[in-house]
């Protein structure tokens, strides 16, 4: 063996040996250079670790090294963790628990693999890493609220958790147009008022909806011509005072009939005619250019009639550029609909171009009520069913993404229990607004 063979031999036992030392827990603050045969240094592997200000679970790692240009590198954000490619910039990891990590950045270089491990400390609070942050600010994360349910724990929650904001039930017709010639915007106004303080975006939930419509309406004495005027001055009325501050808007909402799947024989389209969800759309559009108009239903995952239906409408406003969006609602059940069936709506929603919001998501874990309290396994498959939900979103392009929104926080404060008459743990916080497991799941499937 020549002197050159011999140098470049015993160079390679070095770099085996002094990876192997590193990647079992070296000094933090040392990296690997590699010595070539001429004395210069052309590979130096390293990298910084910055853990977030505004969320002690998440990390930022920026590789530093110089001289490989052309090599693949890698990371492992644990020991002898999952293997994540190494990309241009700096690479965003959010953990799930507080703890020691091992984190490693790993070159495939010539003469063998080098390895840099250094060992990060996580303090997270017990919450854990916040929704929003979670995202990667690729998506809103939104919550459904209450005018009454804006202070104490809930606003802690909502301030640290969530950037999108939709009214249960406070921003409908039957509670803003109660009495005609009338419009009551005191809860509304408290909920936008609310979101734009804490620079949060509001979901509007919704301008025409045949389970809110005001009795007086019900009965209205005028001809047709006037009750369209009525809904056409209603929609113009709430967008424009709320223009620049309602992000986006549901503006009809579950207009199929079930069973059927043709249109809902509502007032609204007894009085204004089958083409009154093109109108409203119209309406809507007219009052407020700039925001965001969604078609929201149920049951589109998994009923594919009900699914058709939906795209059938919604093709139809495209055809004059009155729609932005779908609305999946999210009301599923621990062990159903399938993978597959919620990735069939999004993959109408994406295949046409428009904007995908999995709105009011609750995860039923007493469908068959067969359980009288929360039992870990079910906590568990809850946590599963919210890891799914979260990763069917999180693979949507970018440019599709909109807001994956909670029905509730707490599940004594859920709709589920009264109108299923049967207990329910569908949320994703416990009574003293501490994470659930399904938080947890949400969290994984965002990673």
């Amino acid at each position: 063996m020549n002197r050159k063979s011999l140098i470049k031999y015993f160079r390679l036992i070095f770099l085996l040996l002094f990876s192997f030392m590193l990647s079992c827990g070296g000094d933090d603050d040392i990296n690997v250079v590699i010595i070539d045969d001429e004395g210069e240094t052309p590979i130096s592997v390293d990298f910084d670790i910055i853990v977030s200000e505004t969320n002690t679970f998440e990390i930022s790692v920026n590789n530093t090294s110089t001289g490989i240009t052309g090599l693949n590198s890698y990371w492992q954000f644990t020991e002898n963790g999952e293997v994540v490619p190494d990309v241009a910039g700096p690479e965003r990891h959010v953990y799930t628990m507080s703890g020691d990590y091992l984190v490693t950045l790993t070159v495939e270089a010539p003469d063998g693999d080098i390895a840099v491990s250094k060992t990060v400390i996580i303090t997270g609070t017990d919450e854990g890493p916040a929704l929003k942050v979670a995202t990667n600010n690729t998506f809103s994360m939104g919550m459904a609220v209450r005018s009454d349910r804006l202070t104490g724990s809930h606003n802690a929650v909502l301030v640290r958790e969530f950037n999108n904001l939709t009214a249960e039930f406070e921003m409908k017709m039957d509670q803003i147009y109660k009495t005609e010639g009338s419009l009551d915007f005191t809860a509304a106004d408290a909920i936008v008022d609310y979101g734009v303080a804490n620079n949060m975006d509001i979901h509007g939930h919704t301008l025409v909806w045949h389970n809110s419509i005001p009795g007086w309406m019900n009965n209205f004495s005028g001809t047709d011509e006037e009750f369209e005027t009525l809904v056409k001055d209603y929609i113009t009325t709430v967008m424009q005072r709320y223009a620049g501050k309602v992000r986006s808007w549901d503006v009809v909402n579950e207009a199929i009939e079930d069973g059927s799947n043709n249109l809902r024989n509502s007032i609204f389209r007894v009085r204004m005619g089958d083409d009154y969800i093109q109108k409203c759309y119209q309406y809507a559009r007219d009052a407020d250019p700039n925001a965001i108009l969604f078609y929201n239903d149920y049951n589109v995952t998994f009923d594919s009639g009900k699914q058709s239906a939906m795209f059938a409408i919604v093709d139809d406003l495209m055809s004059n550029n009155l729609i932005d969006g779908v609305g999946a609602q999210m009301h599923i059940a621990y062990d159903f609909p399938s993978k597959a069936q919620i990735q069939s709506v999004v993959d109408g929603t994406v295949s046409r171009g428009l904007k995908m919001h999995f709105a009011e998501l609750d995860i039923r874990v007493n469908p068959n009520n067969d359980i009288t309290s929360l039992t870990e396994q079910r906590a568990i498959a809850q946590q599963n069913k919210a890891k799914e939900v979260a990763e069917i979103y999180n693979a949507i392009p970018d440019e599709n993404k909109f807001a994956l929104t909670l029905w509730g926080m707490r599940d004594s404060e859920s709709w589920l229990p009264a109108f299923w008459g049967q207990p329910e743990w569908g949320l994703f916080y416990n009574e003293d607004f501490t994470p659930k497991k399904s938080h947890t799941g949400l969290i994984e499937g965002f990673r």
